[in-house]
């Protein structure tokens, strides 16, 4: 029997019917399946101090303070001590930690000041370009130091907040040595708030602001990134913290640094977000020993801040996330900061670019404790700008004969590097090592070929090569190995579209 009209209506008004009950289902579906996605998303939280030793952390020998909250999250969580930065100086160890690669690689040296023009190319790809792909709600309080011109600025390498000093606290008024130097200006995002700001106040205003990012986040996934402005000289803490510890005015500020962690892990906490935050705690590279007082330690290891020696590169790291990071284990496997980036990604399930080869690797067996993991690096080379320095296979260490610093004299006191009444300051504009020794209390001193064994000698003081000799054949083979590296995927020269590009990625001066 032929449908009327009034029926082929009836059948269209139905099917239009179930297509648009289908397509709210289908719409739901999305949006549950989107709920899902993010809800199993872990947070991430990264708090890197700045110039803080080895031992500086009391799980990891510290003395004359205390670190309850940072002790705490060892206990709860897993502590690396074999975790490395990729160089011992500000803006080189910085630039590793969030692009995943060697600073060389991305031609990034040293520590940029108020004079600097350069920063990271557009075009590397950042740890919070990785983790805004997939929605993270994203945030940087403290220092960047990756550049001071605003074309380089956090907000325009994906973080959507950013609150902090574009470089060092001492390039201000409170610089030891060098006079005239320009006001430290205060940014909220892309705008200058103040200059000069009350320093004691930083460790406590940071911590306000990542307790504040949280609580606003608490819904969705965020990666909040705390790169401290302590304890990098000139130090402060605020009045509640003056005279808190048996250490003077250094032990202060670390444990004022220990409350900012213990603020954070609460808020988390609070929040009922610890099962789904991993925390990530360490220092961008050694102390500035030559301060004496006012720097770190960095017991049983060797030398500090700006060497390749273990005291520039190792430092103390933990990390903690309930239920997932067994906790209160150790792992003391070579990890590296470059080996984060890799990792996230593959958490939240970020397919990095072949197009930009990176040197960290996926470590998420070593963090969840899996029985057998190993580190997945076969050797882990050391540079000091573009020299390679040293090279680290297994417990084995070889350095190739280089100049370093090392403290002039009796180390410094009251905030003034070690010698300061005999200093002739350079230019700040002068970054190779005599500059850096004229202002900072250092003399250049040189060491020779030298094979150490890290598991039986941490401090690198006694030369095993004449009773190794071979030692040094295997190191030529890891160093054949990294100038192929370099030479077919370095990207040298991107640094900074605003000055002529640095030097190129790699050299091999004194290498063999």
């Amino acid at each position: 029997m032929a449908r009327s009209r009034a029926d082929d209506g009836v059948f269209r008004q139905s099917l239009e019917m179930r297509m648009t009950s289908n397509l709210f289902v289908w719409i739901a579906m999305l949006c549950v399946s989107a709920s899902s996605a993010a809800a199993s998303l872990p947070n991430i939280v990264l708090i890197v101090t700045d110039d803080q030793g080895y031992s500086d952390v009391g799980v990891f020998g510290a003395k004359g303070f205390q670190t309850p909250h940072l002790d705490r999250l060892a206990r709860d969580g897993r502590r690396f001590t074999d975790f490395y930065v990729a160089a011992s100086v500000c803006t080189a160890s910085r630039a590793a930690l969030m692009t995943g690669c060697y600073p060389n690689r991305v031609s990034m040296f040293g520590a940029l000041n108020h004079t600097s023009r350069e920063g990271l190319h557009p075009d590397e790809v950042l740890l919070p370009e990785v983790l805004k792909t997939q929605g993270y709600a994203t945030a940087c309080y403290g220092k960047w130091h990756l550049g001071t011109v605003v074309e380089f600025f956090p907000t325009r390498q994906g973080f959507d907040e950013f609150f902090g000093i574009p470089y060092s606290n001492d390039n201000s008024k409170y610089h030891p040595v060098v006079a005239d130097m320009p006001p430290l200006p205060l940014y909220e995002n892309e705008t200058v708030i103040a200059y000069d700001p009350d320093q004691s106040l930083f460790t406590r205003r940071l911590t306000e602001k990542s307790v504040d990012f949280i609580e606003r986040n608490k819904d969705r996934p965020f990666f909040l990134y705390v790169p401290h402005i302590m304890p990098h000289v000139p130090i402060f803490a605020t009045e509640r913290f003056q005279g808190s510890s048996k250490l003077g005015l250094y032990g202060d500020v670390i444990q004022e640094i220990d409350w900012s962690v213990g603020e954070i892990v609460k808020a988390i906490d609070r929040q009922g977000l610890s099962e789904k935050t991993l925390i990530i705690f360490f220092s961008d590279n050694g102390p500035f020993l030559s301060y004496g007082e006012h720097a770190g330690h960095v017991e049983p290891l060797r030398e500090g801040k700006l060497t390749t020696f273990e005291g520039g590169f190792r430092t103390p790291c933990i990390m903690r996330w309930t239920k997932k990071i067994p906790a209160g284990t150790v792992c003391s496997e070579m990890v590296s900061s470059m080996d984060l980036l890799p990792t996230i990604a593959q958490m939240i399930g970020v397919s990095l670019r072949d197009d930009r080869p990176i040197d960290g690797r996926n470590i998420e067996p070593l963090l969840m404790g899996v029985p057998g993991a190993r580190s997945p690096h076969e050797a882990y080379y050391f540079y000091a700008g573009p020299e390679l320095q040293a090279v680290r296979y297994g417990d084995y260490k070889l350095h190739f004969p280089h100049q370093y610093l090392t403290t002039a004299a009796e180390p410094g006191r009251h905030g003034f590097p070690s010698n300061h009444g005999n200093l002739k300051p350079m230019s700040i504009t002068s970054s190779g090592l005599a500059g850096i020794a004229s202002r900072h209390g250092y003399r250049v001193t040189e060491t020779p070929k030298a094979l150490f064994n890290l598991k039986t000698d941490p401090g690198e003081m006694h030369n095993i090569l004449d009773r190794h000799p071979e030692g040094w054949h295997v190191s030529t083979r890891w160093l054949r190995r990294c100038g192929t590296i370099w030479a077919t995927n370095s990207r040298g020269g991107r640094a900074s579209g605003f000055d002529p590009a640095p030097p190129s990625s790699i050299s091999l001066t004194n290498a063999c």
